[in-house]
């Protein structure tokens, strides 16, 4: 099948995933402003959002019972919750205010990332296609195009408040085009009753994910502020940093999703980690924007390729019935990843400095290289039983 008919195919989940990038990208180049807004310190400002990653998980955990109540509208629905959320925390000079406002775009971050990885995994499932690469790529490239408008609306003097009010309500508007018709098309099964242990491999799954979106999110948060303060660059080219790594990001889960009928995913995973972690430790030791570019550059090709090949493996190996559990348990701890990434670089950036946070990053990805065996051997054995 060619891109096209899979864009086709996928043309809901794809702008779900897009509209998630567009609204993470418009937050992460507006950090040093917002930092500067609140008054706060990289440790500080790791405290404000280290509740954002609490309410993404809980709200992960309950999406597969949740979800099948809105049916053909979960997607569209979602989008729209994660809109509204992310209209808010610019405007909140109060650090108290801003990190509950921050609450709440987790947990509607984490709602509609189950609803959409689920959604892709039964579309893959039924279809006999490989999806996920695709999806992902989408996030990556709305990611990149918000960042780099952001960067233009900050040089022209727009505070946080107002860039993404204008961004969350773009997301709003277009959330009909996440809408699909049908009965049971949402990747949940409605009814579908608690399952019972789901054993080892959305563990491991969940891990190597945690892995891949800590080193992304930590990378795209903090760019920015690293290219900023660090090398001396400008707000533009600070801006640039996260949407050069998006980008990049999004041409290689492009051409991953070419690629991944034909090459053995094992090997992509294992030098997309080398490849991701070179490319990390040259954003650290950078002695200039340019040199940092390319350090993202590298990065971005490397991980592009661990989150969304390891979510393919996990529904892949999951028996049918539990596909979107063990996809909603394997999402819920990978985002741990997501989420704790940008404090945990910034809990070290205060003790460290943020160029040898991000070198200690680096040696992170590398653990992929052993949990990935682990999760292969890991699949329920198919008379497994809820």
């Amino acid at each position: 099948m060619s891109i096209l008919s899979q864009i086709l195919v996928a043309r809901a989940t794809l702008y779900a995933f897009a509209a998630m990038g567009i609204l993470w990208g418009t937050y992460a180049a507006l950090i040093p402003d917002t930092k500067a807004m609140l008054g706060a310190g990289d440790a500080m400002f790791g405290s404000l959002i280290l509740a954002t990653p609490i309410a993404a998980t809980v709200t992960m955990l309950f999406a597969p019972r949740l979800a099948p109540k809105f049916g053909q509208h979960v997607l569209p629905i979602a989008c729209l919750a994660l809109a509204l959320a992310f209209a808010v925390p610019g405007w909140l000079a109060s650090p108290v205010l801003f990190a509950l406002a921050m609450v709440f775009v987790g947990a509607t971050n984490g709602f509609l990332d189950v609803t959409m990885n689920a959604r892709v995994a039964a579309i893959e499932a039924d279809r006999g296609l490989h999806l996920m690469n695709l999806n992902h790529a989408a996030y990556s490239f709305g990611y990149a195009g918000s960042a780099i408008l952001t960067g233009v609306a900050r040089d022209a003097g727009w505070a946080p408040g107002p860039v993404m009010a204008v961004s969350a309500l773009v997301i709003a508007l277009g959330s009909v085009l996440a809408v699909e018709r049908g009965q049971g098309i949402n990747g949940f099964a409605r009814g579908d009753r608690r399952p019972g242990r789901l054993g080892m491999l959305p563990v491991w799954g969940g891990l190597i994910a945690m892995i891949a979106f800590m080193s992304e999110n930590a990378s795209e948060n903090w760019s920015a502020l690293h290219i900023e303060r660090t090398l001396g660059g400008s707000k533009h080219e600070g801006s640039f940093g996260p949407a050069v790594l998006a980008l990049t990001m999004g041409v290689g889960r492009t051409f991953g999703q070419l690629l991944v009928a034909n090459v053995d995913e094992g090997r992509m995973m294992r030098w997309g980690a080398v490849i991701a972690a070179i490319g990390t430790a040259m954003v650290g030791l950078a002695p200039s924007p340019m040199v940092a570019y390319a350090g993202l550059i590298v990065a971005g090709l490397g991980g592009s390729v661990l989150a969304p090949n390891v979510l393919a493996v996990v529904g892949r190996l999951s028996p049918p019935a539990l596909r979107a559990h063990m996809i909603a348990r394997a999402t819920a701890l990978g985002y741990l990843g997501y989420f704790f990434g940008p404090p945990a670089l910034g809990f070290l950036s205060e003790f460290l400095g943020l160029a040898y946070a991000l070198v200690v990053m680096s040696g992170v990805i590398l653990l992929v290289l052993v949990l990935y065996p682990r999760l292969i051997t890991s699949a329920p054995s198919p008379s497994h039983k809820t």
